[in-house]
C-alpha cells in the first residue's frame, strides 16, 4: 500500500499550514496584548497600594492630631452662654417683663465670664454668688434681694434664683 503524496491536493496543505501559522500568530498577538494589559494593571495596582499606604499614614497622623486637640480643648473649655431663671417670681406677683428685665440685668453683670475658661469660672463661683446676692433689684416700688438656689457650671452656666424682700 502506498501513502498518497501531498502534492496532489496542495489546497489542503495550504489550508492546514495557514491554520497553523494563523494560530501561532494569533497566540503571539494574544500573549502580547494580554501581557501589556496585565503590566498596566499591575502598575496601577502597585500605585494604588502605595497611595493607600500613604493615605493610611495621613489618616493616622490626622487622627492623632485630632485626639490631641480634643484633649487640649477638653482642658480649655470656655463658657458659651449664661442662663438665669428666677423661680419664685409668682410668689411676689412679678410680671413677665419685670422678671425678664431682672434676669437680663444679672446677665449683664455676669457677661465678664463669657468666653472664659471653665476652670477659671469654677474657681470664681464664690465671686458669682457675691455678685448675685449683693444685687438689689427695685421692682413694683419695692426692693428685692436674690439668693442662688442652684448653679450648674459647664459651657453653659445655669443659675436658678429665688427672690426675697430686702429689709
Amino acid at each position: 500500500m502506498r501513502i498518497p503524496p501531498y502534492y496532489r491536493k496542495p489546497s489542503w496543505q495550504r489550508f492546514f499550514a495557514g491554520m497553523a501559522i494563523g494560530a501561532s500568530l494569533s497566540w503571539c498577538v494574544f500573549l502580547y496584548m494580554h501581557g501589556v494589559m496585565m503590566e498596566k494593571k499591575s502598575a496601577l495596582i502597585s500605585k494604588q497600594k502605595k497611595d493607600i499606604a500613604n493615605l493610611e499614614k495621613d489618616i493616622k497622623i490626622w487622627q492623632d492630631d485630632y485626639k490631641a486637640l480634643n484633649e487640649k480643648n477638653l482642658e480649655q473649655l470656655t463658657i458659651q452662654e449664661i442662663t438665669i431663671k428666677i423661680t419664685n417670681g409668682n410668689k411676689y406677683e412679678f410680671d413677665r417683663l419685670g422678671m425678664y428685665e431682672a434676669e437680663e440685668e444679672i446677665k449683664d453683670d455676669l457677661k465678664f465670664f463669657l468666653a472664659k475658661d471653665l476652670d477659671f469660672v469654677y474657681k470664681s463661683r464664690d465671686l458669682i454668688e457675691k455678685i448675685i446676692e449683693n444685687k438689689v433689684i427695685p421692682m413694683n416700688g419695692k426692693r428685692y434681694r436674690l439668693e442662688i438656689s442652684s448653679m450648674f457650671i459647664y459651657t453653659t452656666v445655669n443659675i436658678q434664683l429665688k427672690v426675697h424682700l430686702d429689709e
